[in-house]
């Protein structure tokens, strides 16, 4: 079973993809903030990593950045999910994998997340 870490401060976003990409058999595991995704047990390396650009404490290019720097974690996808950022801004601020614009269509999330863990 792939793992997924969401880190995403709206609790109905962070809890919808939840419940529908645990669905799709994945083992998802969610952060409302830096400091809860800081305080993660980092034995778990997921599959991917899906993260709000804006976040209560911090922000989710800052964390891609960290998480892309970490030799147990460089090669590990990072999709930048946003209502106010714009595509061509996080790829300057951080080195995503993917970008989507909120609101979002969860059957393109899906496609996208799948094509990330299992790139053809």
């Amino acid at each position: 079973m792939k793992t997924i870490f969401i880190v995403e401060d709206e609790t109905g976003i962070r809890d919808a993809l939840q419940l529908l990409l645990s669905f799709e058999n994945y083992d998802v595991r969610s952060f409302s903030d830096v400091q809860a995704f800081d305080s993660r047990d980092k034995s778990i390396v997921p599959d991917i990593f899906i993260m709000d650009v804006r976040l209560p404490d911090g922000s989710g290019t800052d964390l891609c950045n960290a998480v892309k720097e970490d030799p147990l974690t460089s090669d590990i996808p990072v999709m930048i999910i946003s209502a106010h950022a714009k595509s061509d801004m996080v790829k300057k601020a951080c080195s995503a994998d993917e970008f989507v614009a909120k609101p979002f269509d969860i059957d393109d999330v899906i496609i996208r997340i799948e094509n990330l863990i299992n790139p053809q």
